[in-house]
């Protein structure tokens, strides 16, 4: 009878056995390379194990979560995907109660953008948030709309559109970072900002407007540019002339000054020379071109002066000519 209970307590005992066998290796987990290992010790944190073959105890001691880390993920705002390539406007479809926002000056726009993002932090990311991975486009939305609430239409319109798509990562990130959701903005997409469809085209009339008022900007800066050097260069110029007519002046005056000086000194040793002999330059200079005859009265005494007046008259032909003149 004993044999017999031994015999039949031994295929329970290798039962159990083989049961915690199998509980023990259910603790042997692989973590993929891009992914991280959570380790929970009746459900709270307790380890973080990095990728290939890792051992944690069985159920329910601990239990491992492996979110992938690496991973981008995706998050549409004001459209969504109809299929076709990527990007493509046709294969967008618009959801208006996300893409109609209001920009700064209190117009209306259409905006559809693009969030990508992936896990910084794993902890963070499974515990201190519920449903995470529905976090992210509600605070997407949030944030364009505030980015598109400081920007007047114009900006929002024209092609240098990326300090919104920045100016969205950057909120975004401060809200996600003080949620501790451990969630990290990779990029912001700003795939297009429109008019809606009532308005396309007095849009259309405002973007013609300012591309006008660009190209009249750029044909005034050429302008200013191509005139600006040609006035320098004339200032330049009459700056020289002027010095040049300075320096001139200059220094005649002062060559005058030092031929006064002379003159003057020679005046005070000899004053009747040096008078008569400035009387007779100056009568010189002013009769240039004309016949002269100089009598000395003092050497005259006595004597019957005589003035060829025939000879100073100019010959007929000379007066035939002076008459035809």
């Amino acid at each position: 009878m004993m044999g017999s209970g031994s015999g039949g307590s031994r295929p329970v005992l290798l039962g159990v056995m083989a049961l915690v066998l199998v509980w023990l290796f259910s603790g042997v987990y692989r973590v993929d390379a891009d992914e991280v290992g959570i380790v929970l010790r009746f459900g709270e944190y307790h380890r973080r194990t990095d990728p290939g073959l890792n051992i944690a105890f069985p159920y329910p001691i601990e239990t491992v979560a492996t979110p992938r880390v690496t991973t981008i993920n995706r998050e549409e705002v004001g459209f969504r995907s109809t299929g076709g390539r990527y990007g493509d406007t046709e294969n967008r479809r618009s959801v208006p109660e996300e893409s109609l926002m209001l920009t700064g000056d209190k117009n209306i726009v259409n905006v559809q953008f693009e969030v990508q993002w992936r896990i910084k932090d794993a902890a963070r990311y499974l515990f201190n948030t519920r449903n995470p991975e529905y976090i992210v486009k509600p605070v997407a939305e949030t944030a364009m709309r505030e980015a598109m609430g400081n920007m007047p239409l114009d900006k929002a319109l024209s092609d240098k559109r990326q300090p919104i798509a920045d100016a969205t990562k950057l909120l975004m990130q401060s809200i996600l970072d003080e949620y501790k959701t451990g969630i990290e903005i990779y990029q912001v997409n700003l795939l297009a900002v429109d008019a809606p469809q009532p308005v396309v085209d007095a849009f259309i009339d405002v973007l013609a407007a300012q591309q006008e008022k660009e190209t009249l900007q750029n044909q005034a800066r050429k302008y200013r540019d191509g005139i600006i050097p040609v006035a320098e260069g004339d200032v330049e110029k009459m700056i020289k002339d002027a010095e040049g007519y300075k320096s001139a002046v200059v220094a005649r005056a002062k060559g005058d000054a030092s031929r006064f000086m002379a003159i003057y000194d020679q005046y005070k040793i000899a004053k009747d020379v040096t008078r008569k002999r400035m009387y007779l330059e100056t009568m010189e200079e002013i009769m240039t071109g004309m016949n002269k005859v100089i009598l000395d009265k003092a050497g005259g005494q006595g004597v019957l002066p005589y003035l060829p007046l025939n000879e100073l008259k100019p010959a007929a032909g000379e007066a035939q000519k002076g008459e035809a003149k």
